[in-house]
């Protein structure tokens, strides 16, 4: 049986699980939303995919052997909205409905902005301590970070803490068999992950975005290449 899996507005689904209920056999689409798999009339097919809502055929139901799967978002939940009665008064009204935001008052109140991103200690830059002192002021911390090589070893612990995060996003939403089946040893599925931020960097950028469809679809291109390295590395030995 083949066909092919899209989202409620037509985008091509990569890494969605599809499962013969009856065979226990597995498949993964590709990039393209596409896939195969072995199927008798009677078998159930299932279709499964984070963050989708988990979808069942059977196979007798195909039409010409082939399936077009559109699977639907989870719902999120929204925040509650109490409706305020109206009295007629535009003061009073428009105070009624206005949001209070707490964080907010308490905010303005202490003088504290709200923290942007991840809460860090800034490594001290050369420019940061160099323009201070042509000034006569001397950063004393600054300085002894750069002589010290902390503000670098601080740099390449951030940019190892934001890999591993990376690389962990993509492993918890998409099983391992996904990527053993393209010829990826599971034990080096982290090390392909992070290989395919280096081969095409825009995966990255889709992680970042929290786009796992995107972030899919850049990094199977990178499947050939690295099988490719493991091979010749195997040979070499």
């Amino acid at each position: 049986m083949k066909g092919i899996v899209t989202d409620e507005d037509g985008v091509l689904l990569p890494a969605v699980t599809v499962m013969n209920v009856s065979s226990e056999k597995k498949a993964y689409t590709s990039s393209d939303g596409t896939f195969s798999i072995e199927a008798s009339p009677e078998d159930e097919l299932r279709f499964v995919r984070q963050g989708f809502e988990r979808s069942s055929i059977k196979a007798k139901y195909l039409v010409n052997n082939n399936l077009n799967i559109k699977l639907i978002r989870v719902a999120q939940p929204i925040e509650e909205v109490e409706v305020a009665k109206i009295t007629g008064d535009i003061a009073k009204d428009s105070r009624a409905v206005a949001k209070i935001d707490k964080g907010k008052i308490v905010e303005d109140a202490v003088g504290l902005p709200e923290p942007k991103g991840k809460m860090r200690e800034e490594p001290a830059t050369v420019k940061q301590v160099l323009f201070p002192i042509l000034l006569g002021n001397l950063n004393v911390q600054g300085l002894y970070d750069l002589v010290s090589g902390d503000a670098r070893r601080m740099k390449r612990q951030y940019r190892y803490d934001d890999l591993q995060e990376d690389i962990s996003w993509i492993r918890d939403r998409v099983e391992d068999d996904y990527f053993v089946k393209e010829g990826i040893p599971k034990e080096r599925i982290s090390e392909f992950i992070e290989f395919s931020f280096l081969n095409k960097p825009q995966t990255k950028t889709f992680v970042r975005a929290k786009n796992l469809t995107g972030a899919l679809s850049r990094m199977e291109e990178s499947f050939v290449v690295f099988v490719k390295r493991l091979k010749e590395s195997s040979n070499e030995k």
